[in-house]
């Protein structure tokens, strides 16, 4: 998706005990968080998983300050770099554990002891982690996702300096971002985005950790994908633009999935607490799910077939393609009612050794020497032949063969979609 102050201003402020807090989970905690009105507020929570609540480190991840992180295309030492060496090459500097700072408060109903963040950044950071552990509880509870896919545990980089050198020599603001090169999150200072900042918007770290889940499984938890990185350095780059693509529209709808387990309930348009009323507001409705109306274009269509993945990407194709992929997606689902049910079918198919039904990685190394064959139709046949209710796969079908416009020979067949599956009429055909 879409961010330097100092960390020296983190840790700012006093513990009203004089000692440090008890980390011990769970950790009753105030956060902000958005309210059932929609309004973001102090909100008492629990940490479950929280091992360090003033360096904020537990099972889900671990926020580090003070980092900086160059992309340098001209960095000899990056062009020789390996996966084992690539993280050191772009660490210039690998930062220092946080230091959040707590007044200790009494419930007035329970007695109990509240850890109240004691300056702006404690706010921030121990927010940041709660929704890290939202995000998580959502891929191990919902999309059924195991334990172990989530190890090794990934870093937060906290208002990093972040620069790649051939957008800016100035460190980027204003956004949060999964990482897979060094396996991290950043959370980057915010400048324009003033209304919800990112890291404060459960359903943005959701997106964001919903790419952790992919690279985990899609990829195989590769650093530097190997279909990535064979596919992006051909031109054409058919494969990588449909799996970039395919990556955005499902962190979409993972985001929105996991909206609905919140107090403010579910919400295809999550982006606008963020983006509505400032400088970025067109980013909500490009992005909402519930526009029913969205089509795959003959130009678009061609862009993903025909164009290197550095032209796809540099105005946001793969987001577009991407709202398709989850736009289809959330009318299929809310049209059945089994929203969580597609949500874990999904997952279930981005890794799967039955060579009877094969997971999206399966499917990216059997055609690594010849991406034009990863078409739009191979991730969504890995998706619908993991979908176990009828119901729900032909909807699927319907949608994907309507607004992503997959031709519907290439979708019926056995585990597939059934003969009856005729597509939508929502979308003219790109075909005639």
């Amino acid at each position: 998706m879409l961010r330097t102050v100092t960390t020296a201003a983190v840790g700012l402020g006093l513990l009203a005990s004089g000692c440090a807090p008890d980390s011990e989970a769970p950790v009753k905690v105030s956060v902000l968080s958005r309210s059932s009105n929609g309004q973001y507020v102090p909100t008492q929570v629990e940490l479950t998983t929280i091992e360090d609540i003033v360096g904020l480190k537990g099972t889900v991840g671990d926020l580090q300050g003070g980092a900086r992180i160059v992309i340098d295309a001209n960095d000899p030492a990056l062009q020789n770099a390996t996966e084992a060496t690539v993280a050191d090459v772009l660490l210039k500097n690998k930062g220092h554990d946080v230091k959040a700072s707590y007044i200790t408060q009494k419930d007035e109903k329970t007695g109990a002891d509240v850890l109240w963040p004691a300056d702006f950044h404690s706010w921030n950071m121990v927010t940041s982690y709660y929704n890290l552990e939202r995000a998580n509880e959502y891929f191990r509870t919902v999309a059924n996702v195991k334990v172990a896919t989530f190890e090794p545990m990934p870093t937060l980089y906290y208002f990093p300096d972040f620069i790649q050198r051939q957008l800016s020599k100035d460190p980027l603001r204003d956004n949060a971002i999964f990482y897979p090169v060094l396996q991290s999150f950043l959370v980057l200072p915010f400048d324009r985005i003033q209304r919800a900042p990112l890291p404060l918007n459960a359903a943005v770290m959701a997106h964001e950790y919903s790419h952790l889940v992919f690279n985990r499984l899609a990829y195989a938890g590769q650093s530097l994908p190997v279909s990535l990185s064979v596919w992006s350095s051909e031109s054409p780059s058919q494969g990588a633009n449909v799996l970039k693509a395919f990556d955005e529209g499902l962190a979409d709808y993972h985001a929105y999935g996991a909206t609905c387990r919140s107090v403010s309930g579910c919400d295809p348009r999550f982006m606008a607490p963020s983006f509505d009323g400032g400088p970025f507001a067109g980013v909500t409705d490009a992005r909402d799910l519930s526009r029913g109306d969205r089509c795959m274009t003959a130009t678009l269509y061609v862009r993903v077939r025909d164009q290197d993945v550095a032209s796809f990407t540099s105005d946001g194709a793969e987001y577009q393609v991407g709202t398709l992929v989850a736009t289809a997606l959330y009318q299929a689902g809310r049209s059945t009612g089994q929203e969580a049910q597609l949500q874990r079918d999904i997952v279930s198919a981005y890794y799967d050794t039955d060579p009877a039904n094969p997971g999206i990685y399966q499917y990216t190394q059997q055609v690594l020497g010849d991406q034009t064959l990863f078409t739009l139709a191979v991730p969504a046949r890995a998706i619908i032949s993991h979908i176990t209710d009828l119901e729900l796969r032909k909807a699927v079908c319907n949608e994907f063969m309507d607004h992503l416009q997959i031709p519907r020979d290439l979708l019926i067949g056995n585990n597939l979609c059934p003969a009856s599956a005729a597509g939508g009429t929502t979308c003219p055909s790109i075909f005639q």
